[in-house]
């Protein structure tokens, strides 16, 4: 079993360190590490450090022994941001979490024409603090170094600047009437950014289709089942990090 990861604001280099705060305290009461067991400690940007744990003190301290100071992983290449669309209740967090478990690089909270929730205010402001809270807790939960991003909630506008500057840009849509082709025969490319767009539960307008179109992105269709939208990214994105190489 890989070992477990620990958020800290600054990578340490070899030698003791002290895990406390919230971290320590999930460490030590939570996941009752003791002498001997590895951690890992990352920034949550890609720098991370070895350990072993030396001993935990009271409830909330962890003394660690990093065996392997400060590395920085490599970005991933071809990148891959989602825009997904703002889904009802908590299916948001459902998608952010499998999304970020599966290996996404950022996430965009897009507010479709069709979407039934909207965020406003400090509704607005809560939800995007859970969509990012949810994307932390993932990205240590799968063991990762490097967490998605996850991008304050654009308007359709704003969603077609980011897909005019994408390498791949992609909105999956169902209707085979609207030209949509297999997400699995798309040419992908080398490196740089894919940008994929997820509909709301009404699925993407035919103005918002003509918005995309006009940024340059493809219509494209996972298979012949149409998926709830907190799992169409997660399953567009486990399909692409396969067909890209990095998950070889």
């Amino acid at each position: 079993m890989t070992a477990p990861v620990f958020v800290v604001e600054t990578v340490p280099g070899a030698g003791e360190y002290v895990l406390d705060g919230p971290e320590g305290r999930h460490a030590v009461s939570v996941r009752r590490l003791h002498a001997g067991e590895q951690v890992v400690l990352t920034d949550g940007e890609g720098a991370w450090a070895e350990g072993v744990v030396r001993a935990a003190e009271g409830k909330d301290r962890l003394v660690v022994d990093v065996t392997r100071g400060r590395a920085v992983a490599e970005e991933p290449s071809p990148r891959i941001t989602v825009v997904q669309a703002l889904p009802k209740g908590d299916r948001g967090e459902v998608a952010v979490e499998t999304m970020t478990e599966t290996g996404v690089d950022a996430i965009v909270p897009w507010t479709a024409s069709r979407c039934i929730t909207q965020w406003r205010g400090d509704r607005g402001a809560k939800s995007l603090a859970k969509w990012r809270a949810t994307a932390r807790e993932a990205g240590k939960q799968s063991r990762r170094v490097r967490f998605p991003r996850v991008y304050d909630a654009m308007s359709t506008k704003e969603v077609a600047r980011l897909l005019a500057g994408a390498d791949l840009a992609a909105v999956l849509h169902e209707d085979r009437e609207a030209g949509s082709a297999p997400l699995a025969t798309a040419t992908l490319p080398a490196g740089g950014e894919i940008v994929l767009v997820v509909g709301p539960e009404g699925g993407v307008s035919p103005e918002e289709l003509a918005v995309f179109a006009e940024a340059g992105a493809a219509p494209y269709r996972l298979g012949p089942s149409v998926l709830r939208t907190s799992t169409a990214g997660t399953a567009a994105v486990a399909l692409l990090l396969g067909r890209t190489g990095r998950w070889s």
